[in-house]
């Protein structure tokens, strides 16, 4: 059994190769407008956005997600706490991204 710190690198490294994978996938134009980090402060809304809608709690077969939606919702969210201001039709391709990610590793 791993150990508190252990899980928690574990899930560093995981989260570092999302956003290494993620940042791979955004069209040219927009790979140098999101650093690692920013990309990995983003993960964390996309997540906090599929809790709190109640997207995780539906069957597998009855999912269906609206990116435009997400994008807007992460970004607007992004505002607010003071993390950046980012237009959706950049982050789209964050999100759709980070699903695609989901889909592969699941």
């Amino acid at each position: 059994m791993a150990t508190l710190d252990e899980e928690l690198r574990m899930d560093a490294e995981e989260d570092a190769r999302e956003a290494d994978f993620i940042q791979s996938q955004l069209p040219s134009d927009l790979k140098e407008r999101f650093t690692k980090e920013e990309i990995l402060r983003l993960m964390d809304l996309i997540v906090e956005y599929y809790y709190e809608s109640g997207v995780l709690d539906l069957d597998d077969d009855e999912i269906e997600i609206d990116l435009e939606q997400v994008a807007d919702a992460i970004c607007k969210k992004a505002k607010k706490e003071g993390l950046g201001d980012y237009q959706a039709d950049e982050v789209f391709f964050v999100v759709q991204a980070d699903l695609d990610y989901q889909e592969q590793t699941l």
